[in-house]
Order: structure tokens, then C-alpha cells, then sequence
């Protein structure tokens, strides 16, 4: 079964790639895995695991072992969907109780072949840029379109302009 992988970067940025090995097979929540094992363009880079999700929908938590299904008791958190607060001045007591736990359905900190969606967090930065590396995901056009740009500037001598410039000023007066 394929694995979904999101990359983020410390700038908001998430970049999408699916594998279809089994490396990712039997490590934890927060291992480090360098980036040669997800993909060879990824080499020098090094990743944490920071969370995943099978295909239901179930995260994996850090603190249960394990690679199936448990139901653990949970505060309000990684796992839970905080509801709504209440409209007008209704005291917070009174939309949900202080110290309200429950039980929910979560799944181990050890990927296994039912997990679906692996997020990773990078630690270590490699030769190549992500950008670089996944160039369809990126807005990359409005990169190339700055440099070219810059390059028209500067092939376009002064001399020009200045031809371009009197060109202009002589429709306007003939008019």
C-alpha cells in the first residue's frame, strides 16, 4: 500500500510526495529517518516523524504502543475536535464540563502497512532545495518570471530606451 508523505518546512510550506516501499515500516513517532530511505532525490536531508493517520481517519498517538487499534481516554487534544463555544455569554462550564474526558479509537506510534499518511518534519537540509526537488508543487513561476525580468533589464541598453523614449514623444506630438 502506498504511503501519502507531507514534508513541511519552518516556513508553512508542505510538499506531497507518495511512495510505494516499505521503509517506513517499524519505525516510531519522532524517529529520525534520513531522506535517501523516502526517495534518492532527498539525499542529505533528515527527517523527524511527527505524526501519521491510517486510512479511516485514526491518528497515531506517541504514548501508546503498538501498532494496532486502542480506545484510550482523552482530554481535549490531539485526537479530539474541540467543540464549538457556545454563542452570547454562556459561561464556558456550561458548553462543555472542566476535566470532560473520552474514550476515543487511536492507533500506535509504529507505522505499520494500515497506516496511510505520514507527516514529516525536516531537521536536516539537503544539497538540493524541496523547491527545487518538487517543482510542480511549487509556485516557482512567479520565481522564473523575476529572473527574467532581471534579465531584460539588463540586455536592454540605455541607448535603447532612450530611441524608445523619443519614438513615443514623437506620436504624441504628430497627434
Amino acid at each position: 500500500m502506498p504511503f501519502k508523505i507531507n514534508i513541511s518546512e519552518k516556513t508553512g510550506k508542505t510538499f506531497h510526495l507518495e511512495i510505494e516501499g516499505e521503509e517506513l515500516v517499524g519505525k516510531e513517532l519522532h524517529n529520525k529517518i534520513q531522506g535517501k530511505d523516502i526517495s534518492p532525490d532527498l539525499v542529505g536531508y533528515e527527517f523527524e516523524i511527527t505524526g501519521a493517520s491510517d486510512k479511516a481517519g485514526f491518528t497515531s498517538m506517541k504514548n501508546v504502543e503498538g501498532v494496532g487499534l486502542k480506545k484510550v481516554l482523552l482530554t481535549y487534544g490531539k485526537g479530539m475536535k474541540k467543540k464549538p463555544r457556545l454563542e452570547g455569554k454562556k459561561k464556558r462550564s456550561q458548553n462543555r464540563p472542566k476535566g470532560l474526558r473520552l474514550r476515543k479509537t487511536v492507533r500506535g506510534k509504529i507505522i505499520s502497512p494500515a497506516i496511510t499518511q505520514i507527516n514529516l518534519k525536516i531537521l536536516k537540509q539537503g544539497n538540493k532545495k524541496l523547491a527545487e526537488v518538487f517543482p510542480e508543487q511549487c509556485k516557482g513561476k512567479e520565481v522564473e518570471v523575476k529572473e527574467e525580468v532581471k534579465e531584460e533589464t539588463k540586455e536592454t541598453p540605455k541607448e535603447e530606451t532612450k530611441e524608445i523614449e523619443k519614438k513615443e514623444e514623437k506620436k504624441s506630438t504628430e497627434k
